[in-house]
């Protein structure tokens, strides 16, 4: 076996699939051929509440093309007492055609299969149903507190230390303000879409998602399958950002595919994923701050709450934010959830962190105004030595050297603190900064590497690439751990026959994997003698992480970064424009700069989008959204999106094998609010409620 010198981790390559992606030669899930390919089209409820009475599906059948018609009458029953991610109960909203009852509006009641895609959708468009419809209630704010319950999810609901009220009645400076964040909507470039099919007793799935183990078990368990006779295969997604799970369209492609005894594939619609695809949950938050004279926090109390479905909890964990951020002699934090008539919400880039960094990095930078101080000294004033509430150890924690750098950079030292002084013509200039934190974790992953006899390695491994360039990322750990070069390693991923790993999600995919390449790669270049002959089957060695995993020492593990943003205000119109932004982060070793930064800038990104357009509006008459389609639903373009740089610092974890913290979420963090923050330094008006329109801008005028 020949060596190279280790160093692909941490230089620039470009992604090993991207010809295959710009030639078309990649294929996505919803246009990967199959013979006898029937195509399903999902009817969705048009009431937000009740029950179906009946379905005239004779006429539907009778329509050319046509194959089955499955509704709550005839559909395959299926099983939802189980657990599922995270030990967590499946919505029930998966569990398609088990009963009459309507949920939501947009609540899946038939799905039409055809022999090709239009003649399914003019069927399903042809579907008549008739509802008994009960009143229903979506109607979300603050004034629903009364109702709202904390649920302990992925992480606890409720965290007090320390005698709030005292110290908020000891504090020189006390800020209470309410903010709140909209609806918010994925909206994944390639839409979600499943084919199911049977072949020799096994089921075999070929799916967009986040991770085809939790797919494969949770269709496993949700059909009473042996784990082991369920395949599910997702090379390529074009995009995911939380959404793509177990939805609908895969179950009912299974359903189909069981009573067909063919292949059949669902694909959603646009309009379709503002419904099933799960969403981010509006947020109603409020957060109070005590501080000293000097800025040092006695009291740091938030609280959220946000909406979930009349069928299945979801907790946005908003108010956890704070929890690893600033020193207080007081905290509490409260996530709690209201239930309306509403699809269920779902994971969102950063959930929590990202509303709820809104909410807290606003207050702080109210507080640094009334303590007469700068937004980044009152940071530093209140960085805490261990975690502010579990009191454990930091892993590494470089927040303050992400904003000195980020300041040099950016110039803020020439930064007049006043308000409305600045301008450009007609423009009102300002700038703003805000934190970001997110948690830096590892689940266990398994990995198999084989040295081939043709010299080359293959890796192969249950991830999911969504996009954020981890099969290029996973080819470089692989190729620095069996010192060779990176042309030598093939990566192979998303199909769960590889055997179990983590998901594409909470910024932890790369890092557990990576660990998993790395810990099977390491045994099989000390296994193999120099110069040895390569059996025609090749030498495979396999890894679990599971126990290394374990055995961690409890720490509080986070990436950090510093946000700046520059925007100029039209007083006239009520336009704001961002002009420029910088985010600064301490994200653990970056694997491959180029797609690093690409993560960091797309984050950043979704973080103007959010700041200042981004808003789903639900009518509380039909219980629906308000223009559920791209035109409606606004994402900020390319003349909406300025100058973005993105950087890091050197910040490798020490307990991770090949340093990884992980970057997928961060870059979204904190950056609607150091928009926000310049808005208010522009203008002198405080925006709590996002996005910051134009009529918002206008309505406010000088009052701050």
């Amino acid at each position: 076996m020949t060596t190279a010198t280790r160093g692909s981790v941490g230089s620039a390559h470009a992604r090993v699939e991207g010809r295959d992606k710009v030639t078309g030669a990649a294929r996505y899930a919803g246009e990967i051929p199959f013979a006898d390919l029937a195509h399903g089209w999902l009817v969705l409820s048009t009431v937000a509440r009740g029950r179906v009475r009946a379905l005239d599906t004779e006429a539907v059948l009778a329509m050319p093309g046509v194959l089955a018609v499955l509704h709550h009458q005839n559909a395959p029953r299926v099983d939802t007492d189980y657990a599922g991610l995270m030990g967590m109960s499946p919505d029930p909203s998966i569990a398609l055609f088990q009963h009459d009852r309507v949920a939501h509006l947009g609540w899946p009641v038939a799905l039409v299969v055809a022999e090709t895609s239009e003649q399914a959708r003019e069927a399903a468009e042809s579907l008549q149903v008739d509802y008994e419809q009960e009143p229903h209630d979506v109607a979300f704010g603050a004034e629903r507190e009364a109702e709202a319950y904390a649920l302990d999810g992925h992480m606890p609901g409720v965290v007090e230390k320390g005698d709030l009220e005292a110290e908020l009645a000891a504090s020189a400076v006390v800020l209470d303000a309410e903010y709140t964040t909209p609806e918010e909507h994925h909206n994944p470039m390639e839409p979600h879409a499943a084919t199911a099919r049977w072949e020799g007793g096994r089921l075999e799935v070929v799916d967009s998602n986040q991770g085809t183990t939790w797919v494969a078990g949770e269709l496993a368990s949700l059909f009473s399958l042996d784990p082991a006779s369920v395949r599910v295969r997702s090379e390529h997604v074009g995009g995911g950002f939380g959404s793509k799970g177990v939805r609908a369209h895969q179950v009912g492609a299974v359903m189909a595919a069981t009573v067909l005894q063919r292949p059949v594939r669902v694909v959603m619609t646009r309009r379709q994923m503002f419904s099933l695809a799960g969403y981010r949950s509006p947020t109603a938050q409020r957060v109070r701050l005590g501080a000293d004279a000097d800025g040092r926090l006695r009291a740091l109390e938030h609280r959220s709450l946000n909406l979930t479905s009349a069928v299945h909890e979801f907790v946005e964990p908003s108010a956890a934010a704070g929890r690893s951020m600033y020193a207080a002699d007081a905290h509490h934090t409260a996530s709690r959830i209201v239930r309306l008539d509403v699809p269920t919400p779902t994971w969102m880039r950063a959930p929590g962190e990202a509303p709820g960094s809104f909410a807290l990095e606003s207050a702080l930078d109210e507080l640094a105004e009334r303590c007469g101080l700068d937004p980044i000294e009152l940071r530093v004033r209140n960085e805490p030595e261990v975690g502010p509430v579990s009191g454990l150890p930091f892993g590494s924690r470089n927040l303050i050297a992400c904003f000195r750098e980020g300041a040099r950079r950016f110039g803020w030292a020439d930064r007049d603190r006043r308000p409305g002084v600045r301008r450009d013509g007609r423009w009102l200039l300002g700038t703003g900064t805000a934190a970001a934190s997110f948690p830096a974790g590892a689940m266990p992953s398994t990995a198999a590497v084989t040295a081939e006899a043709d010299g080359t390695f293959t890796v192969r491994i249950n991830a999911a690439d969504i996009g954020t360039g981890a099969r290029t990322a996973l080819t470089l750990v692989a190729a620095d751990a069996l010192e060779v070069a990176t042309d030598r390693v093939r990566v192979r991923i998303g199909n769960s026959d590889f055997g179990p790993a983590m998901i594409a999600g909470g910024s932890m995919g790369t890092r557990s994997w990576a660990w998993a390449v790395t810990a099977a790669a390491d045994e099989l270049r000390q296994s193999l003698a120099p110069g040895a002959d390569i059996p025609p089957e090749g030498v495979t060695v396999r890894s679990d992480t599971s126990e290394a995993i374990g055995a961690l020492a409890q720490k509080e593990r986070h990436s950090f970064g510093a946000q700046f943003a520059e925007v100029a205000v039209d007083p006239a119109t009520g336009e704001v424009r961002v002009r420029r932004m910088l985010g600064i982060f301490a994200a653990g070793r970056i694997v491959n700069p180029l797609t690093a930064r690409n993560q960091f800038v797309g984050g950043m990104t979704w973080g103007i989008s959010m700041a200042l357009h981004e808003e789903a509006v639900r009518d509380r008459a039909s219980g629906g959204l308000y223009g559920a389609d791209l035109a409606g639903y606004h994402v900020a373009a390319h003349a909406d999106v300025p100058p973005i740089e993105a950087d890091w610092i050197d910040d490798p974890d020490p307990d991770d094998p090949v340093g990884i913290k992980g970057i997928g979420e961060i870059g979204i963090v904190g950056a609607a609010a150091a928009v926000a923050n310049a808005v208010w330094h522009a203008t002198g008006v405080r925006h709590r409620d996002l996005p910051i329109r134009p009529d918002r801008v206008l309505m406010a005028g000088g009052d701050a």
